[in-house]
């Protein structure tokens, strides 16, 4: 492990002179998938992708910048980070400190309300925060596309956690065009996430890795080719508020995603047969009794069934009659990345 990647012990006061800020940011879901990079240094994706934010579900991030400080640390959840996490936010913060000019190290210290690593976007709530915090304890204000931009950095999916409500992730062919931004509000659907949390356990293999590996599958040039038809097709969905539809895109979305995921060289195995049980019944549902609910997945075991507020009660009781004691975690839309007091 090389010197900078040390965790320091967090400190018991910090210097006079640190600048400190706190934000929050939430986690998202996407209906069309963000999988594989163009540019794995600016993390430019291979195609535009959708999503929407969950308010229930996001991290609080504070920043303190300063040049008494030795080295940057980390703290997740009250504990000093791991190696591999510390290395990754030092590689963000470093971006920070050249793109904007930043001097010294920062002290950051991140909490999350749910589980991390396990396919509900952990890494997109945690970027976001920490982007957000980090610039506004440099007493820089930016807005929010460049934002979004700079989030994309530590994590390709951070770039949607930055907007509020229904946000679409331009792919771009640059750092500066390859951003997200707002197409819907949240008061537009009040569309409910429920989460069928099948593991709490950290997927042994990350996004990041499975983003590099995605082109070694022989069905990502045919899932990329089509993802801009799937886009539009959710897209306007979404603006009529039209369920069938939106369920039928949002559904085959994912298991293109998944199928890339299975066919990649090593193949990746995020299912459980429990993640499979949930996705048949899910569709049964929906189609034999008509309940209005979806299913699609990240890259993690765990499912997101997407319903209204109306049918989210029902959506539960099945869940769990399906599955008996299944942890669930309900989220509406959510609000855009934002600066706490301190």
């Amino acid at each position: 492990m090389r010197p900078m990647d040390r965790n320091p012990p967090p400190l018991k006061a910090l210097p006079a002179d640190a600048n400190i800020a706190t934000a929050r940011a939430h986690s998202n879901i996407a209906f069309i998938k963000y999988w594989g990079n163009r540019d794995t240094q600016l993390r430019l994706p291979a195609n535009s992708s959708l999503s929407m934010n969950l308010a229930q579900l996001h991290s609080s991030t504070t920043v303190a910048w300063s040049p008494q400080l030795p080295a940057d640390s980390l703290l997740i959840n009250g504990d000093l980070a791991p190696a591999p996490a510390l290395q990754r936010v030092q590689r963000h913060l470093s971006q920070l400190r050249q793109r904007l000019g930043i001097a010294g190290h920062a002290q950051v210290e991140s909490r999350n309300n749910f589980p991390m690593g396990t396919g509900i976007a952990s890494s997109a709530a945690a970027f976001a925060a920490l982007t957000v915090a980090a610039v506004r304890a440099a007493n820089l204000d930016l807005p929010e596309r460049e934002l979004s931009t700079l989030a994309r950095l530590g994590s390709g999916s951070a770039a949607r956690s930055i907007p509020a409500g229904f946000v679409q992730w331009h792919a771009g062919d640059s750092h500066a065009s390859s951003y997200a931004e707002r197409i819907l509000p949240a008061e537009h659907w009040d569309l409910v996430d429920v989460v069928a949390l099948l593991s709490r356990q950290h997927k042994r293999v990350g996004s990041s890795h499975g983003h590099d590996s995605a082109d070694s599958s022989v069905l990502q040039a045919a899932r990329v080719s089509s993802a801009a038809l799937r886009l539009q097709a959710a897209i306007e969905a979404l603006q009529a508020r039209d369920f069938p539809r939106f369920a039928t895109v949002v559904e085959e979305d994912s298991l293109l995603m998944h199928a890339v995921m299975l066919t990649s060289k090593p193949p990746l195995h995020y299912m459980l047969p429990s993640s499979l049980a949930i996705l048949q019944a899910v569709r049964r549902w929906r189609e034999r009794d008509g309940l209005p609910v979806c299913a699609t997945m990240d890259a993690g075991p765990n499912v997101h069934c997407i319903c209204t507020t109306a049918q989210a009660a029902e959506v539960q009781r099945r869940l769990r009659a399906l599955i008996p004691g299944l942890e669930l975690l309900v989220s509406g839309v959510g609000a855009g990345a934002l600066v706490l007091p301190t």
